[in-house]
């Protein structure tokens, strides 16, 4: 359903995040409601990120990326790209 490229960069003060969904992906209320939605979830393991950048994209029409399964993806995909600390409970 997603799919995530990280470039480490300590750098950076905190994580940069950017989201591409095209337009075939659904509407523009769809593609907002996913952007939306993926927002709230880096904002909730912001505190355990590794500073970045971040590229989330959604392989799957917008309309069928809800919360939960959204949220449990991306933090497999922040997990394997060992872009979160695993050692504080992230739920996913």
């Amino acid at each position: 359903m997603l799919w995530m490229t990280f470039a480490a960069d300590r750098s950076l003060g905190r994580p940069r995040v950017a989201f591409a969904l095209s337009r075939r992906r659904g509407t523009a209320v769809e593609r907002n409601r996913v952007r939306r939605r993926l927002r709230a979830v880096f904002r909730e393991v912001a505190a355990d990120l590794a500073p970045g950048r971040y590229l989330v994209g959604v392989r799957a029409p917008a309309s069928a990326v809800t919360y939960r399964p959204a949220r449990a993806e991306l933090v497999r995909l922040l997990r394997a790209a060992e872009a979160l600390d695993s050692s504080r409970d992230s739920r996913p």
